[in-house]
C-alpha cells in the first residue's frame, strides 16, 4: 500500500460502520472500507475520478458510490447522524467562504440552481456553516457565490436547533437577524456597520471566538475538492463537504 493513500483507521471504520445503509435490494456491495477511503482519498487529492488508485478498486466503483449515495441523500444522513440531531445549546459562530467553480462545473442544470453565481471574480459558490463552540461544522449549506451571507441565516439557524449566542461578522449584521434572535431567547454577539448612527454593544471578548469557524473552513479547504469546485451538481458538491467534515472532526 503507498503510503500517500488515505484508509479509514480501525477507530473511524468503527463509528462510521453502523450508519451505513443496510438490507438494500440490488447487488452485494463492494468492501465499503476500501471504497469509502477512495472517495475520501480523491476529496482530499482533488485529482480526477478517473485517476483514481487502483488499490482501491475500479475508479467506476468509486465514483458510483459518491454520486449514488449524494442523489440518495445518504452522506447527509451520516453526517447528521455524526453530529446529533438534538441541537446546540451554547454559543455558535456562523459564517460563508467563497469557493471557485472549476470550468468542470459547468454543465449543470442552470448555474443558479446549481448554487453558482457569476460575479467579476468569476464562477462561484458560498458554503455557509455554522459551528459549535469546539469549532466543528454542525450545519452546511450552499448558494451561489454572489448570495449575500444574510440571505441564509434564517434557514442556517432553524436547522441548527436552539442556541444561546450567535457569533457573526458585520455581514450579519441586520435588523431582522436581531429580531429573530431576540424571539429565540438567543445573544447576538455580532458588531455594528459603519451605516448604524447609534451602534449596538456586543461582548468582544465572546467575539473573539469567531476565528473558530475561519479556522474551520481553512481545514476543510485542505480536501483540494472543496478548496476548488469540480462538481457540476450542487448535491455532490455538498455531499463531499459532509464527507470531508466527517472525516476531520466527526470520526475521531
Amino acid at each position: 500500500m503507498r503510503k500517500q493513500l488515505y484508509w479509514l483507521s480501525d477507530a473511524e471504520w468503527k463509528r462510521l460502520e453502523p450508519l451505513l445503509p443496510r438490507g438494500r435490494r440490488g447487488a452485494h456491495r463492494v468492501d465499503d472500507r476500501r471504497v469509502i477511503s477512495g472517495i475520501v482519498h480523491m476529496l482530499r487529492s482533488g485529482a480526477r475520478w478517473r485517476d483514481c488508485p487502483p488499490e482501491y478498486g475500479p475508479y467506476t466503483t468509486i465514483y458510483n458510490r459518491f454520486n449514488r449515495w449524494s442523489r440518495q441523500g445518504l452522506w447527509f444522513e451520516i453526517f447528521e447522524t455524526l453530529t446529533g440531531k438534538t441541537g446546540i445549546v451554547g454559543s455558535v459562530a456562523i459564517d460563508s467562504s467563497h469557493i471557485k467553480a472549476h470550468w468542470s462545473a459547468a454543465g449543470g442544470k442552470g448555474d443558479f440552481g446549481q448554487a453558482i453565481g457569476r460575479s467579476r471574480g468569476g464562477r462561484t459558490t458560498k458554503i455557509h456553516a455554522v459551528t459549535d463552540d469546539q469549532g466543528r461544522p454542525r450545519v452546511l449549506l450552499l448558494s451561489p457565490g454572489n448570495i449575500n451571507d444574510i440571505a441564509l441565516a434564517p434557514a442556517l439557524l432553524a436547522a441548527a436547533g436552539p442556541i444561546q449566542r450567535l457569533i457573526a461578522d458585520k455581514a450579519y449584521d441586520a435588523n431582522s437577524l436581531r429580531t429573530l434572535l431576540a424571539e429565540q431567547g438567543a445573544q447576538a454577539v455580532i458588531p455594528s456597520t459603519t451605516s448604524r448612527s447609534q451602534p449596538i454593544p456586543y461582548s468582544k471578548r465572546l467575539y473573539r471566538q469567531r476565528n473558530l469557524i475561519e479556522r474551520m473552513f481553512a481545514r476543510l479547504k485542505d480536501f483540494r475538492r472543496i478548496a476548488t469546485r469540480y462538481d457540476k451538481l450542487a448535491r455532490n458538491f455538498l455531499a463531499g463537504a459532509f464527507i470531508a467534515a466527517a472525516a476531520i472532526w466527526w470520526l475521531n
